[in-house]
């Protein structure tokens, strides 16, 4: 019998411990440890934000689905790693924190054979002074929870706009120098504007779009080289193309470092401090790694060997110029070199370097977005690392491993504004590889110019609606849940 510990109850959380329980025997014990009580489908919380759904549509609890699948839970949060055990335990664990219920504050060593370590980023508003959701006019679409006091906020200033002639101001985008995830914000921005316009007040407000970006469309990856309407087209032509459209305002190259109310303190890469003002905003904090701590047998720490921020796995983390980097860094199996039972899908895994190309300030203050990891290769990882548990436990010393890499693998976004058959748009982005392999594909960017297109319509907002019910079914596990596609 195996034991498989699963920290997080995330997209790539809920994916590992679903497939792994699926394919498992029941001799073999699938345990969740998350401090969510809630499963949520995070890319639409933009549509809670806006108060276009409600947030009982974007959620569902984790402990009788659990329950009713076999699949173990505790509502606790991790603290520290124990990889080799202890002189009292041969057996590795970890120890949690109970937050809820009547064990709650109380510690337990949690022991496992394989582990997976699925937690996510920590979202961090504190490295910003200010940014702090739902105070100073500030909101995020981080979690449900926000995004009710964003959907909350946006409508506080709807009743400000009808009672004022003045132009109110919009500010939306990244809060932090190196924050990433600007696919949300973009998504947001893009809602706001659209029910402002339904609603008759877009005209007495002023919609600005505020980034670490280089150009507009780098989201996070260097931007790309796409085909549209069977042109090539750049990601910054079509963002700006959607954004002169739309009447919104951008600014790039910005690394916020400070909020106070309805102020907005960003440095240029030029070296300028400037000021933005705002009457509501959203911005995108950073994503760090939990303050976690790993011990070896005798106690001694080794958290070097488990984590540099998120967790270490099979990597090139050499420390080399940008220029000589390349695709093959990046891992292949999310597996942690020092301890071959520990895996880091999705968005906990360290990356080895910045997609996008570094750029620092004149000030000597790095701007640039981090890399994504967020939506599709969050499951996709999370798959194949639970696909490679189930090969150990079947085949022992000699299993068939799965390899998937960032460097191989697609991505789709759909970026989709409104709501409703007949009312909604969408920009669809689909690129392929994730991180550009400039060696394959020297003449196109890095990305395979016949799988990176870009599409905008009413076609991208059914698929983006036809999602969200798909996903909620598989999150599920309803009926033929594992057919559709991570």
């Amino acid at each position: 019998m195996s034991k498989i510990v699963i920290l997080g109850a995330g997209i790539a959380g809920h994916t590992a411990a679903a497939h792994l329980r699926r394919k498992l025997g029941k001799e073999h014990e699938v345990l969740v440890v998350s401090p969510n009580s809630n499963y949520q489908w995070v890319p639409s919380n933009i549509w809670v934000g806006v108060g276009r759904m409600q947030t009982k549509e974007v959620v569902f609890p984790l402990k009788p689905l659990y329950k009713k699948k076999g699949i173990g839970y505790k509502q606790a949060k991790a603290l520290s790693f124990y990889p080799e055990g202890d002189q009292e335990a041969s057996k590795p664990y970890i120890v949690a924190e109970y937050v809820a219920g009547e064990n709650i504050g109380q510690q337990e060593k949690i022991t496992y054979d394989y582990l997976i370590n699925a937690t996510g980023p920590r979202l961090a508003f504190d490295q910003t002074e200010g940014l702090n959701p739902g105070e100073n006019e500030m909101y995020s679409v981080c979690t449900y929870g926000h995004a009710e006091h964003a959907a909350q906020g946006l409508k506080e200033l709807e009743k400000k706009i009808k009672k004022t002639s003045k132009k109110l101001k919009v500010l939306i985008g990244t809060g932090h120098p190196k924050a990433t995830c600007q696919g949300a914000a973009f998504e947001y921005i893009l809602n706001v504007e659209n029910e402002l316009r339904r609603k008759g007040l877009r005209d007495n407000v002023e919609i600005t779009w505020i980034s670490n970006e280089y150009e507009l469309g780098d989201f996070g990856m260097d931007g790309m080289l796409l085909a549209y309407k069977g042109i090539r087209m750049k990601s910054s032509e079509m963002v700006e193309m959607v954004f002169e459209d739309r009447g919104i305002k951008w600014i790039t190259r910005a690394g916020v470092y400070k909020v106070e109310p309805g102020k907005v303190h960003y440095e240029t890469l030029e070296g300028n401090y400037k000021t933005e003002d705002y009457d509501f905003a959203m911005l995108i904090p950073a994503f760090a790694g939990h303050p976690f701590k790993a011990f070896g047998k005798n106690g001694e720490d080794i958290t070097s060997k488990l984590f540099r921020g998120f967790m270490i796995v099979d990597a090139d983390y050499t420390e080399k110029p940008y220029e000589e980097w390349k695709v093959q860094d990046w891992p292949e199996t999310y597996t942690n070199p020092s301890f071959p039972n520990i895996f880091a899908p999705g968005i906990a895994f360290a990356p080895p370097h910045s997609i996008s190309k570094p750029h620092i300030s004149k000030n000597g203050n790095p701007i640039f977005p981090a890399p994504p990891r967020t939506g599709m290769p969050s499951g996709i990882t999370a798959k194949l690392v639970a696909d490679n548990i189930i090969e150990q436990i079947k085949n022992g010393q000699n299993p068939h491993i799965h390899k998937g890499s960032l460097g191989n693998m697609g991505a789709a976004c759909i970026a989709s504004a409104g709501f409703g058959l007949t009312k909604g748009s969408a920009v669809s982005i689909t690129t392929c590889p994730i991180v550009p392999d400039y060696v394959k594909y020297s003449k196109t960017g890095g990305r395979d110019i016949h799988k990176t297109f870009g599409e905008i319509g009413l076609a991208g907002h059914w698929v983006k609606y036809a999602l969200h019910i798909g996903f909620i079914w598989k999150a599920k596990m309803k009926p033929f849940w594992w057919l559709i596609p991570e």
